[in-house]
């Protein structure tokens, strides 16, 4: 027998005016969409924003159903829209902000495992890591290089 470790390493950010430009425009456009989630049922709202390497900016909240799981989170919402409408373009950086309704929620929220799993479909499809930002309404900001930081032994197709 034998024990592994595996390990994450994120940068933090105290707060969104840390981000260089670009990248604090687009968690505020996160921010943004993160309003528009469809969420009468856990009142849980969240917002996303993709940089393609084509320099479009695709944006996805989450969009529930009262036939669970029929919904959709908002990070497969934005992944799938880029993966039918731009088929070729390189996903280079996700931003995630999420919270309640009825408070501004300051914990970093991540991907749940569902949109890991989703996201790393199009890392190793695109044979390149994607920048992981992601928060709650407010307070600090995780950035994770890559999903395999996040979800480090992913199931993928070599497994197939």
């Amino acid at each position: 027998m034998k024990q592994i470790s595996i390990t994450s390493d994120f940068t933090v950010f105290t707060s969104i005016d840390e981000l260089e430009a670009l990248d604090r425009e687009l968690m505020e456009k996160a921010h943004e969409v993160r309003k528009l989630a469809y969420a009468p049922y856990s009142k849980f709202q969240v917002g996303v924003a993709l940089l393609l390497d084509n320099g479009k900016v695709v944006t996805g909240a989450n969009q529930e159903n009262a036939a669970y799981p029929s919904g959709l989170c908002a990070e497969r919402v934005a992944v799938f829209y880029a993966g039918a409408n731009y088929p070729d373009a390189v996903i280079q950086k996700i931003f995630i902000s999420a919270s309640p309704q009825d408070k501004e929620l300051a914990d970093p929220i991540p991907p749940c495992g569902a949109c890991r799993q989703s996201i790393a479909e199009y890392e190793v499809k695109q044979s390149a890591g994607i920048e992981i930002f992601f928060m709650g309404a407010i307070g600090e900001i995780y950035k994770s290089d890559s999903l395999k930081n996040l979800l480090p032994l992913l199931f993928d197709k070599k497994y197939l």
